[in-house]
């Protein structure tokens, strides 16, 4: 029987996994800012954001919404539910010809999801039901995702979460007395998020929602096809 292991230490930067793990930052990007730019202020990825949101929500805060917000845990933490079931079925942790199996095949789910989720808006639009619907797709891609990254215990390569890697910029950095570790690995990842932030932001400001979501599916599927290990 293998002894089960996590790439995740024992990776560079130029890694394919680590890659993959960027170009899926670069999305979370995007999908966030579909989500809380045209959504009504949801996130799809960042779930401490919508535990706050929840919080202005039921305060009376304007522009939120417990529904919305609601939707969006249910769906992620859905996805996160079976991802971790995908990861027992795939014995994620045996090979890296396993693990590259299940990142695969949530990638593609990933990529599907946000292919729904475009359709679902070209076709009515994102309010009302079709909203609740389109952030519960976003979600529940993103509690795919999640679960599944968080298996592989890629050092601040997270891929939705920047807390932790602006922490450790700061924290281990030289000016603070450390060794600054993976230094190049946490400033590209905000630089990554970054730049799937402002043309999602951008085209989510101009109308055009749907169209965010077909880049992020694009993206996503691009990551599928260029993902070898």
């Amino acid at each position: 029987m293998t002894t089960p292991t996590t790439p995740g230490p024992q990776i560079h930067d130029r890694h394919p996994l680590a890659l993959a793990l960027f170009g899926l930052t670069l999305v979370s990007g995007l999908i966030d800012a579909v989500s809380y730019l045209g959504l009504g202020h949801v996130f799809t990825a960042n779930m401490t954001g919508n535990v706050v949101v929840i919080a202005f929500a039921l305060a009376g805060a304007p522009g939120f919404s417990v529904v919305g917000s609601l939707t969006s845990l249910a769906a992620f933490l859905l996805g996160a539910l079976l991802a971790g079931r995908l990861a027992i079925r795939l014995v994620v942790r045996s090979t890296p010809s396993r693990r590259a199996a299940q990142l695969r095949t949530v990638f593609v789910l990933e990529v599907a999801l946000y292919g729904v989720a475009a359709a679902v808006v070209f076709a009515w639009g994102a309010e009302g039901t079709a909203q609740y619907a389109v952030i519960a797709l976003l979600a529940l891609a993103m509690g795919l995702r999640n679960g599944t990254v968080r298996g592989l215990g890629v050092p601040d390569l997270t891929t939705t979460v920047l807390t932790l890697t602006l922490t450790g910029l700061a924290a281990d950095s030289r000016l603070a007395g450390g060794t600054a570790p993976r230094q190049r690995r946490k400033i590209l990842s905000v630089v990554t998020m970054l730049a799937g932030a402002f043309p999602g932001a951008v085209l989510v400001l101009h109308g055009q929602t749907a169209w965010a979501l077909v880049l992020s599916a694009a993206l996503a599927g691009v990551t599928v096809l260029l993902y070898r290990e």
